[in-house]
């Protein structure tokens, strides 16, 4: 890959075995986890197994990848095909929480409202058809979570870093290195600190009852936050790299796309959080 160069305006590079090591990880990493559900010994190191993989892998990969770009190989088509892949990616992103969302609103407006309807009284006579709810092999109403406690901090600390990022990419198109990292490192805190609340969330949760197989509710409600929980960490850490990056010198004023690519997924994932804060824990 190394001996590459620019064809057509357009770099293209050779083949590389990352693509296979990091599929024997994943291999490794999701068997590991059926056999760890599964109650198998092996089940725990083939998942450390996958991870190690993953983790060298992109390691690799990603450190190779910023030394062609920091090379110069990386032209203007290149850097617009980055820009249309990364948006197909955040779409598809959009398309999976889209599942989860109409999970919740298929179940919030038609399946709990219809299971207390007259004509289910016979199956079910004690339930009572609330929300939040368990479903009927758990009578009686579940304890909301209050949105206004940690769930509105939580908004204000992801708005919040929505704001600092921006700032931060102002900073690098105005070359200004300092406000730059600043700002960006006060974003990485936001992202840090929003963690931290929602594992504190999820403590309390959990000792007050609400698990994961806590009816509809617990389903849908550990489902969305807790993969926008993990696409927060992904995000962080990603914002983590760029960091480092910039602590170089990594990054132009007019050839910063992978900056760029990192700020539309700290977006997409504030725009997640104020859907969830409305729908799930407000309404």
């Amino acid at each position: 890959m190394s001996n590459a160069t620019p064809t057509h305006n357009y770099y293209l590079p050779e083949p590389a075995a990352y693509p296979i090591i990091g599929s024997f990880g994943l291999l490794f990493l999701m068997g590991g986890m059926a056999m760890w559900f599964n109650d198998y010994a092996a089940g725990p190191w083939s998942c450390l197994l996958g991870l190690v993989i993953l983790i060298i892998m992109m390691k690799l990969w990603f450190g190779k990848v910023i030394g062609e770009s920091e090379g110069g190989l990386y032209t203007k088509r290149v850097d617009i095909s980055f820009r249309w892949s990364m948006s197909w990616f955040i779409f598809s992103e959009v398309m999976f929480f889209a599942a989860f969302f109409g999970a919740l609103f298929y179940s919030r407006l038609y399946t709990i409202p219809s299971m207390g309807d007259l004509d289910q009284k016979l199956l079910w006579p004690d339930f009572v058809a609330v929300w939040p709810s368990a479903g009927p092999a758990a009578v009686g109403e579940l304890v909301k979570v209050n949105a206004f406690g940690i769930p509105a901090l939580n908004t204000l600390l992801l708005l919040s870093s929505g704001a600092t990022v921006t700032v931060a990419h102002h900073g690098l198109l105005a070359n200004n290195r300092g406000r730059l990292i600043l700002w960006l490192g006060l974003t990485i805190l936001l992202g840090i600190t929003f963690l931290g609340c929602q594992a504190y969330e999820y403590q309390h949760a959990y000792s007050e009852g609400l698990k994961l197989d806590t009816g509809i509710f617990g389903t849908t409600f550990y489902m969305l936050t807790g993969f926008h929980g993990f696409h927060v960490t992904v995000g962080t850490i990603m914002l983590i790299v760029i960091w480092f990056r910039c602590l170089k010198g990594h990054f132009k004023p007019d050839h910063h796309f992978a900056f760029e690519g990192v700020a539309w997924y700290w977006h997409f994932v504030d725009v997640v959080w104020l859907f969830l804060f409305v729908f799930v824990y407000w309404l």
